[in-house]
């Protein structure tokens, strides 16, 4: 299994990104798939998951209404948009299968939200 998240970057204050998460090495339509953060000093956290078809989303509080997680199965592919980017939400952001990360975790893709 390979995961490989892109998309991070330096951003200011109420601004956007959106992350990229390409599996490879499993049917990636049979999965549910997640996004985590692991924020400096901080465990990981899981941020934003979605069904394996994509009809069920679910988010933790501090997200709600800012990010929205989807996927595209002919890709192979989970995205997280993020809106209204806040100082709080700089990490490195990761993705993996499930809610407690199925697999081995991938490189992740760092967001700093930054003036």
């Amino acid at each position: 299994v390979q995961l490989v998240e892109s998309g991070g970057g330096l951003v200011q204050p109420g601004g956007s990104l959106r992350l990229s998460c390409v599996g490879s090495g499993f049917t990636f339509s049979r999965y549910g798939m997640s996004w985590y953060r692991q924020a400096p000093g901080k465990g990981r956290e899981r941020v934003a998951t979605i069904t394996s078809i994509g009809g069920g989303t679910n988010y933790v509080d501090s997200v709600k209404g800012r990010f929205t997680i989807s996927r595209d199965n002919a890709k192979n592919t989970v995205y997280l948009q993020m809106n209204s980017l806040k100082s709080e939400d700089t990490a490195i952001y990761y993705c993996n299968g499930g809610i407690v990360g199925l697999w081995s975790w991938g490189q992740g893709t760092q967001v700093t939200v930054s003036s």
